[in-house]
């Protein structure tokens, strides 16, 4: 009787013991754990990133826009190729790979000149690459309604009165992690290839 008496009061004992539905728990919310920390290194990552290029950017079409434009007519204008390397400098300088993107990577449609190069394993970037386009005749209507410049730098048709400005445009790829974690919930998530800066500088010769 006392023996059936301990195995029940054990069995009893077996139920009431609830490290089971922890672990349990634990593994329920461990995918959404690592969601949440995979996201908050990604996203903080390519705002970092955000940052750094738009510097990079804001430095170059300054850079330029200080030079004259009675050199446009050059195959590469040195105003252009101090832009470029302006770009390529702060990348470097910020630990960003610049994924060997170099002066002979350019291909020219005046007043725009695009520098361009493939993500591969070679250099190290990611599928989307690295693009700069700097575009040195860049017109916006000078009002106060005036729209920010694209990621192409394409300059707005030029009526009335109007402003000659120097379009920097730095697109670089992205490689997010974010997408595998959130594959582990079963979800797909689309997020962009490149991350993007542009800035615009008047041309003050």
């Amino acid at each position: 009787m006392r023996i059936r008496l301990r195995r029940q009061l054990a069995r009893l004992a077996f139920l009431r013991n609830d490290s089971a539905s922890q672990i349990v728990e634990f593994a329920v919310a461990l995918p959404l754990l690592i969601l949440f920390v995979v996201g908050i290194f990604d996203f903080s990552g390519a705002f970092t990133l955000k940052q750094k290029l738009t510097n990079a950017a804001r430095d170059a079409a300054r850079t330029a826009a200080a030079e004259p434009i009675t050199d446009l007519s050059a195959s590469i204008p040195m105003s252009v190729s101090d832009a470029f390397y302006t770009v390529k400098t702060s990348l470097l300088a910020n630990q960003i790979n610049d994924c060997g993107i170099g002066p002979g990577n350019v291909t020219t449609s005046r007043p725009t000149w695009t520098y361009s190069v493939a993500g591969s394993s070679g250099n190290g970037c990611a599928t989307a690459g690295l693009k700069i386009i700097i575009n040195r005749g860049y017109y916006f209507p000078a009002t106060s309604g005036n729209s920010p410049a694209g990621i192409n730098c394409t300059s707005q048709t030029a009526s009335g009165m109007a402003v000659l400005a120097t379009c920097v445009s730095i697109q670089y790829g992205y490689q997010w992690k974010f997408g595998n974690a959130a594959s582990l919930l079963g979800r797909t998530q689309m997020l962009p290839a490149t991350i993007s800066a542009t800035a615009v500088a008047m041309n003050e010769n």
